[in-house]
């Protein structure tokens, strides 16, 4: 049996970039592209004349612009979205995503074939995974992300028992395609006073991810930064690996701290999730926690290993609440992890696990 074509609809104001993008979409066996939009008013017109399978979307247009075309479309016609944006609208790649939008590409920064190529494969690779996304997930997970983050972390911990206390755990959270309210919506839940240390590898380009932590430090009551190199692990704190390179961790006296290190040849999936793992599962004496959420791909998968090894406890985001069940559903493969839940319920296990 033959898989149709994916359908895909270009939505941008400025014509090089309809062009691009366009061009490299052609080139993909199996895609197609149906029509293109100027704006966001002839955007929602082409999406209910078309219904195409997956759309590309500017997020600065006239008329209507990225985010108002987002959320009629996601009310009225729920779409697998997938934003291109600028680095000047970091911020608004964070609101977009909370407002159903897939995953994200970098916008070409100028008319060079390099620039292309730039975005070519990250372009190639999410339309690929993201088109036959169940869009009735997409719905419910900020159905539900909406009414977590209408609670303050205290109400939200309020039924949590907080047994005796001993040395702080590491909780490592890795994250791709739907990551980035997912991990929101998990972080939001720990107040500031709670006994873990937290760090993150959410795949994103270069650039993005100190608009992430910042993103992330409006709405926690943790402390979140984008790592830098001698950056200090500290319970209550989150350190974010910065996109297209490693965070990894060493031992000084009695603090741990962080190392941004170039990715290895060959590396695919930025910032890699088993190498964070990987380098945690070196650190002697720290009780350690893995969280695989949402993701296409299987990074994280060689880390759990080592993170077992180490005698570490292992989460993965249930099937019903993923985006993309790829990460998740490698770690769970390998027959290592203790627990397999959905979003909702990560952020109390880690609790559980990490204070028991």
């Amino acid at each position: 049996m033959s898989v149709s074509a994916i359908r895909i609809l270009v939505v941008d104001d400025s014509a090089y970039n309809r062009r691009t993008i366009t061009r490299i979409l052609e080139e993909i066996p199996g895609v197609v592209v149906v029509g293109y939009a100027v704006n966001g008013e002839e955007g929602l017109r082409k999406v209910a004349d078309l219904k195409p399978d997956l759309i590309t979307l500017d997020l600065e247009m006239p008329r209507i612009d990225g985010f108002t075309f987002l959320r009629i479309v996601m009310q009225k016609q729920p779409t697998p979205i997938i934003v291109v944006s600028s680095r000047s609208g970091d911020e608004n790649v964070f609101k977009a995503l909370e407002l159903g939008a897939i995953d994200f590409v970098p916008k070409p920064t100028s008319r060079s074939d390099d620039q292309l190529f730039n975005i070519r494969d990250d372009l190639v690779r999410k339309v690929l995974f993201c088109a036959r996304t169940d869009m009735g997930k997409i719905v419910q997970r900020n159905a539900s992300s909406n009414k977590v983050q209408s609670r303050s972390p205290a109400a939200a911990m309020q039924s949590v028992q907080r047994p005796a206390l001993g040395a702080a755990g590491l909780v490592l959270i890795g994250a791709s395609t739907g990551g980035p309210p997912a991990v929101q919506s998990i972080l939001t839940l720990f107040k500031s006073d709670v006994p873990l240390m937290f760090a993150v590898s959410q795949h994103m380009p270069a650039g993005f991810t100190r608009a992430f932590a910042d993103r992330l430090n409006k709405f926690c009551e943790l402390e979140v930064l984008e790592a830098s190199t001698g950056d200090k692990l500290l319970p209550g704190r989150v350190l974010v690996a910065p996109g297209g390179h490693n965070l990894t961790f060493r031992r000084r006296g009695g603090d741990i701290l962080a190392q941004v290190v170039e990715p290895g040849a060959g590396q695919i999936y930025l910032p890699s999730v088993d190498a964070m793992f990987a380098s945690a599962a070196e650190l002697p004496g720290v009780p350690l926690i893995g969280v695989v959420l949402t993701g296409m791909g299987n990074d994280g998968a060689e880390g759990v290993r080592h993170i077992k090894r180490r005698g570490g406890q292992l989460i993965a985001e249930a099937e019903d609440s993923c985006v993309v069940f790829g990460m998740p559903k490698e770690a769970i493969a390998t027959g290592l992890v203790d627990s397999v839940l959905p979003l909702h319920g990560i952020g109390t296990e880690i609790l559980r696990r990490g204070l028991a």
